[in-house]
């Protein structure tokens, strides 16, 4: 797995192998290489457009439309001219000043207006039956209510938030090189703040520097105190009743008690009862969409839902007229606390075990130059109560995968249902299931369609790039880096990070250092060899972060894998291969059976967009990246003729904007449209480079599939993933693979095969277990499912 860096012999130093770090730089990079821009052409394109079909007025209305015209700015970038005031002392207050200059809005009434809630006030009352205010003293009752505010929230503090505001500001110019935000996104943001409903910021989740570094830019911008959802399990008692006065939120773990608890009800009324108020009074909310980094879990957040439910019944409820959602998006070049070992339990971080951290790092950073750069991205705002009208209309039938694929694992069906597949990992919590279940579908709808806009608009740093080159073994490092980002930016995606190629690549390697190993060679270039078992690892993470990216090329690439599976050998030339002609039905079917089978996790498609949609979409893709060309069928009219195409009796247009399929019999499918893979010269690669994204999690699912042969069930799930990882592992140390050796694949493998019914969940008096379905209990139908999952792996 060796990577070339090319250099200028003339410009070398004297070849010296005595290993240091310091010789490396100094003659590895001497050529004056070209310079690397954000963008292709003029103007950068804008990131993030709301969805057109779910909410088109917000599309037209809340976009600004001179966002091009404005660039970055540096978040914690605070010097003299941020300040009233000017001399040689304000440049070293500057940090203090500004913090002392911003306006924070107080409310010493909120407690109160929340008790006046007419929720609160009929549970004091014992106006609900079978709550926890029934029978009994309203004191009581009262003394119960304050104590569940308690633990949800308190009134900021503003001596706490100034003098937090500056000690964060000290800390982030020490541990990151800069924060990037569009100016342009934020004056949209601000627009939309001034219609008068409140903002609600739904976010990605990376880090959990995310829940003080979001509420920090938001705050600088002018936005006030933002409100954030915080995890209570990611925080000590101590760290919470801080975070409590800096303006977070924390739900009462009676919030998740059954629907018939008279304390679980108390709790969900007092905790919607503070949503309301907190909306009501036009303070910003900032949920995250995802669970905390290193959860071994579902990618959606049982909390942020449960949070974004509160706002969606608080809409549908009458009490605000509208909502304003913001989808959020940060990237890191590196994770400051990424864990080493993700597989452990979320421990709660505690007070002293925060300050010693931030202790640790800070003399980390202490005279070294490998910051990393953050990208904060603000998609288009879009209108909440414009979205629960027309989502609505989008909603089609389901099936369980189970329903979908199992048939076509075993060989009993050829047919694949153009259904959407019902697929939901994320538990639901008490306050999602007190709503009803049309709103509980509503909900996770709507985060998994804002989750996908995130991610759509989060920006591909430089660390994701070159960790996917580095696994996929490219020989030419500095070339491969300037291809793959204009194939990035050729896709619609945005870059965090531009300059001379020279220094990207010398500040990417410098930060993965501890992942990889640079050695010298002749005429001073550099090899760059990844570092086995957890280095590997780490960059296949990293390399997760590109996958967004190409996951249309990936998915149909691997799709074209299966396709010529029973064909032509996985081994076979490429010339041999382009022979082949793939129609489109067949490539349509091996889309949607690849569709079914991976994660809604990963894939994150929108709710409104149909599977057949999405196969044409990828296609589509295919086409235009030029790997397959359109080939005519012997015997039939060029596509290209249209002099024998005769006009039906009906128009064959429509007005503008009728999508309507009324006059849908005029038209014919062109079902024997037929495809060849192309003979260029670069095409092997890119099919390669494709069908390897998606290899690590099709890899992990074959091998799961192996391990039925060897697993022993039944077992609790718990038990099950944890030798499943352990297999994983093995097999990682004997092939040199180990990009398949993370927990949460694992975990994903053993959701997607009860999904499957290949595993099934059993009551037993120790919990429940997971046994083999009487189906898959066949030697013969574990290798069928073995085998259908390896056609889509290009080895």
């Amino acid at each position: 797995m060796d990577t070339l860096l090319k250099s200028n012999p003339q410009a070398q130093q004297r070849n010296n192998h005595n290993g240091q770090e310091t010789s490396l730089w100094s003659s590895g990079f001497g050529m004056k290489m070209e310079a690397i821009t954000p963008f292709l052409g003029k103007y950068r394109p804008f990131m993030g457009r709301c969805c057109q079909t779910c909410t088109p007025k917000s599309w037209e209305s809340l976009f600004h439309r001179s966002i091009m015209d404005l660039g970055f700015c540096n978040v914690i970038l605070v010097k003299e001219e941020n300040t009233r005031f000017r001399g040689w002392l304000v440049r070293r207050l500057c940090y203090f000043l500004w913090s002392l200059e911003q306006h924070i809005p107080t409310s010493s009434d909120t407690s109160q207006k929340i008790m006046e809630n007419t929720g609160v006030q009929n549970l004091l009352l014992g106006r609900i039956p079978g709550a926890a205010g029934e029978g009994q003293a309203p004191d009581l009752v009262k003394k119960e209510v304050q104590r569940i505010l308690g633990h949800i929230q308190t009134t900021p503090c503003p001596f706490l938030l100034r003098l937090f505001s500056w000690a964060l500001l000290w800390f982030l110019n020490r541990l990151f090189l800069n924060v990037q935000l569009h100016r342009g996104q934020m004056k949209m943001v601000h627009k939309a703040a001034q219609e008068g409903s409140p903002l609600v910021f739904l976010s990605t989740h990376k880090s959990l520097l995310d829940g003080f570094l979001l509420p920090f830019v938001l705050f600088s911008q002018g936005l006030g105190v933002v409100r954030v959802a915080l995890d209570s399990r990611t925080c000590s008692p101590a760290l919470r009743a801080l975070l409590r006065k800096l303006g977070g939120l924390f739900l009462p773990p009676e919030a998740n008690l059954s629907l018939d608890s008279s304390e679980g009800n108390l709790a969900r009324a007092v905790v919607r009862a503070t949503v309301e108020q907190l909306l009501t009074s036009g303070q910003p909310l900032l949920i995250f969409l995802e669970e905390p980094p290193g959860y071994p879990g579902p990618r959606l957040s049982a909390l942020g839902q449960a949070w974004l439910g509160l706002v969606v019944q608080a809409v549908q409820a009458g009490i605000i007229s509208d909502a304003t959602l913001v989808p959020v998006a940060i990237a890191y070049d590196l994770v400051p606390d990424a864990p080493c070992n993700m597989n452990h339990d979320l421990a709660p971080v505690g007070l002293w075990t925060g300050a010693l951290a931030v202790l640790r790092r800070l003399c980390n950073c202490w005279g070294c130059n490998r910051r990393v750069c953050v990208r904060v991205h603000l998609a288009q705002p879009f209108s909440l109560q414009e979205y629960t009208i027309n989502a609505r209309s989008c909603w089609g039938s389901r099936q369980t995968l189970e329903h979908l694929l199992q048939p076509v694992v075993l060989g009993e069906c050829s047919v694949v249902p153009d259904t959407e597949k019902e697929q939901e990992w994320t538990p639901s919590t008490g306050l999602l299931l007190a709503l009803k279940d049309d709103d509980q579908l509503l909900v996770r709808r709507l985060s998994r369609h804002v989750l996908s806009a995130s991610v759509a608009s989060s920006a591909v740093m430089s660390t994701a790039i070159m960790a996917t080159l580095l696994l996929l073994k490219h020989q030419k490092l500095l070339g491969e880096f300037s291809w793959l980002t204009e194939e990035t930016l050729l896709r619609g995606f945005d870059v965090g990070f531009s300059g001379q190629l020279r220094c990207l690549a010398q500040h990417t390697l410098s930060l993965l250092r501890a992942h990889v190993v640079l050695l010298r060679v002749h005429q001073g270039d550099l090899v760059v060899v990844p570092r086995p078992g957890p280095g590997l690892t780490h960059l296949a993470r990293l390399s997760m972060e590109l996958l967004p990216t190409f996951l249309s090329e990936a998915v149909g690439a691997c799709a074209v894998r299966g396709l010529l599976a029973g064909r032509v050998p996985p081994e076979g030339p490429w010339e041999l291969q382009g022979i082949e002609l793939l129609s489109q039905n067949e490539l349509y079917r091996q889309i949607l059976l690849l569709l079914h089978l991976l994660p809604q996790d990963l894939l994150l498609p929108q709710p409104c967009q149909s599977s057949y949609c999405y196969c044409q979409e990828v296609l589509d893709r295919l086409i235009q990246c030029g790997l397959l060309v359109a080939e005519e069928t012997p015997g039939s009219r060029p596509a290209c003729d249209t002099g024998r195409q005769h006009l039906s009796a009906k128009l064959l247009w429509k007005p503008s904007g009728d999508f309507t399929d009324s006059e849908s019999d005029d038209f014919e499918e062109p079902g024997g449209r037929c495809f060849r893979l192309s003979q260029q010269s670069r095409c092997p690669d890119f099919f390669l480079f494709l069908c390897r994204l998606l290899s690590p999690i099709l890899k992990a699912f074959a091998q799961a599939a192996t391990f039925l042969h060897v697993g022993q069930l039944p077992d609790s799930e718990v038990g099950y993933s944890e030798k499943l990882f352990q297999f994983l592992q093995a097999c990682a140390q004997e092939e040199g693979i180990f990009e398949c050796a993370d927990p949460n694949l694992a975990i994903s493998a053993i959701w997607t095969f009860k999904d499957l019914g290949v595993l099934q969940q059993m009551p037993s008096p120790t919990g429940p277990q997971l046994h083999l379905s009487p189906t898959f209990a066949n030697r013969d139908n574990q290798d069928k499912l073995e085998q259908f999952i390896r056609q889509f792996i290009c080895s």
